[in-house]
């Protein structure tokens, strides 16, 4: 399984942490940083439960990892392996995830869809998102997967809805022009709009929009990435 340790910074200060697997003894504070993470107006039937988590260990264990900080769990992150076709990519998260059930886990897909991140709003600061990612992309290289895909949400696009269709939206979080908290943050992490997905997710924020974000495997040849 994975382990990896590691030091973060706070400001200039390096505080020690580790990414491993997350087990079934960190359920109870995996879904508290679920509550954390997402609060209203988020619903709250979103966060995780003890069947999911139990399906994410059990089904695909190699997906599921989580992050601490000098002890203190802060962040996890969870996947699963579908068979993703870029010729039809739309598709709702509850249908790719299986409602985060992730009981349509296919061991022979090409590709590690993400199925959540969240990070303890009080250890934000520390790039904890960027090496989850890391270590994902990492498992995408150990398998030979095509690519790492996930939905993302766009929390900021409600407050343009009026003047910016969601695709004019995204042009401009490309551009520079406007920075999305989670659009933003996955540019950061390496990964590539695809496309704007319509009622990708239940999310006031996005106006259920998301927006398909990839990363491809950069040891996969060119003839293997459609």
């Amino acid at each position: 399984m994975y382990r990896k340790e590691l030091y973060v910074f706070d400001g200039d200060k390096p505080r020690s942490a580790v990414i491993r697997n997350y087990t079934q003894a960190d359920f109870a504070e995996l879904i508290q940083i679920q509550a954390e993470s997402f609060p209203p107006p988020f619903p709250s039937e979103l966060w995780w439960n003890e069947e999911q988590l139990t399906n994410h260990i059990t089904l695909f264990p190699e997906g599921a990892i989580c992050v601490e900080v000098e002890g203190e769990l802060a962040g996890s992150m969870t996947g699963l392996l579908v068979a993703f076709d870029p010729q039809h990519p739309d598709h709702k998260w509850e249908e790719i995830t299986d409602n985060g059930y992730i009981r349509n886990h296919d061991p022979a897909g090409d590709t590690l869809y993400i199925v959540d991140i969240c990070i303890r709003p009080g250890y934000r600061k520390l790039r904890l998102g960027h090496c989850m990612m890391q270590a994902m992309y990492e498992l995408v290289v150990q398998k030979g997967l095509k690519r790492l895909l996930g939905g993302g949400r766009m929390p900021g696009y409600s407050r343009y809805a009026q003047q910016w269709t969601p695709e004019e939206y995204l042009a401009r979080v490309i551009e520079g022009e406007v920075k999305d908290p989670v659009l933003t943050f996955l540019m950061r992490c390496g990964r590539t709009p695809v496309k704007v997905v319509a009622d990708y997710l239940e999310d006031e924020e996005s106006l259920n929009y998301a927006t398909l974000m990839e990363w491809k495997n950069p040891f996969h040849s060119n003839e293997t990435q459609a």
